[in-house]
C-alpha cells in the first residue's frame, strides 16, 4: 500500500514484532500509512489517538486509554514519530503494549526512514512554561533553537547528579538510548507484573557500580530520559524539536513530562 499525501506519514505499511516491554507478551504493530492528521492506535475495533488529555496513567510507562481501549509503553514510538516528523499514521495492533523492540527508538526510526518529506513548521513559546514540585522541575523558555537539558539522581556512582545536554544535531544519540532500570529491583518489578519483556538487549540494568551491558554512549540512561520526554511532548500534537525552546529538568519522569505536555499545549503558536 502507498500514498501520496499532503502530511508526512510513511510511504508503505509496514508490520514489526517484539515482546512487550512490560507484559512479555508477543506484540505485533502494523503501520498503515495516513492521510489524515493523527497518529492513531487501533486494537480490534476500538481506536485512541496519541494526545495528551488521553493520557490515564505514567506508572513506569506512558498509558494511553478510555473506557474501551488502553494502549501501553507508546513514548519510545511517539518520540521516533517527533524524530521523523510523522505525523499521520494508523498503529493497529494484536496486544495493548506497544513492541518494545531495542529498547529506546532506532527501529522505529529506521522504519520511519522512508517517510515521505515535508517543509517542517517552527513553533514558538511567548513565555516560559514552569513545573515545580520539591526536587523536581521542568522549565519550558524561549530559545533560537530546540535544546533539553536533563539532570538525574540515580543512586549510581554515573548518575549522581548527572546533568546531560543535547540539541537536534544529537539526536543519534538519543534515538540509540534504551530503557533502564536497576537490576535489584527487577525481580520485584515482575512479580508485580512489570517489566515482564526486559533483556540484556532491550534494558540497561544498573548495578551498584557499572551496568549490565555495555553502554551505546556515555551516560545512556539519561539520554533515555529525553527520548522519554521527546515522545510525552509529542502528545501536544506539536513536534518538540520544531520548537524554539530551550527545555530544562531535574528529576522529573512521565508524570511531570505529561503535566507539562498540557500546560505547553495551548501556549504553543506558530511563528509567524
Amino acid at each position: 500500500m502507498t500514498m501520496t499525501t499532503t502530511v508526512n506519514t510513511i510511504l508503505k505499511e509496514t508490520e514489526v514484532s517484539s515482546k512487550g516491554l512490560m507484559t512479555g507478551v508477543d506484540c505485533t504493530a502494523r503501520l498503515v500509512p495516513s492521510d489524515a492528521k493523527g497518529i492513531r492506535f487501533h486494537l480490534g475495533d476500538k481506536v485512541i489517538e496519541a494526545n495528551v488529555d488521553n493520557v490515564v496513567s505514567t506508572e513506569h510507562c506512558t498509558v494511553i486509554g478510555n473506557q474501551d481501549i488502553k494502549v501501553m509503553l507508546i513514548e519510545h514510538f511517539m518520540a521516533a514519530c517527533a524524530i521523523c516528523h510523522i505525523e499521520a499514521i494508523d498503529v493497529y495492533l494484536t496486544h495493548f503494549e506497544m513492541p518494545i523492540l531495542g529498547g529506546g527508538s532506532a527501529e522505529w526510526v529506521e522504519i520511519f526512514k522512508q517517510a515521505g518529506n515535508k517543509a517542517k513548521e517552527s513553533y514558538v513559546i511567548e513565555e516560559p512554561v514552569s513545573y515545580f514540585n520539591g526536587k523536581t522541575h521542568l522549565i519550558v523558555v524561549p530559545s533560537d533553537e530546540f535544546k533539553v537539558t536533563y539532570s538525574v539522581n540515580f543512586n549510581h556512582p554515573e548518575l549522581n547528579h548527572r546533568w546531560v545536554s543535547l540539541d537536534k544535531e544529537k539526536m543519534n544519540e538519543v534515538i540509540e538510548a534504551r530503557t533502564f532500570g536497576y537490576l535489584k529491583e527487577l525481580e520485584m518489578l515482575q512479580a508485580a507484573g512489570y517489566a515482564r519483556g526486559v533483556s540484556i538487549e532491550n534494558t540497561v540494568g544498573m548495578t551498584d557500580d557499572g551496568y549490565t551491558t555495555e553502554l551505546k554512549s556515555n551516560f545512556e540512561p539519561v539520554k533515555h530520559k529525553i527520548l522519554d520526554l521527546i515522545g510525552d511532548f509529542y502528545l501536544t500534537g506539536f513536534n518538540p524539536l520544531d520548537l524554539k525552546a530551550e527545555v530544562i529538568v531535574k528529576e522529573a519522569g512521565h508524570a511531570v513530562h505529561v503535566k507539562v505536555a498540557k500546560m505547553l499545549k495551548d501556549k504553543i503558536k506558530k511563528e509567524n
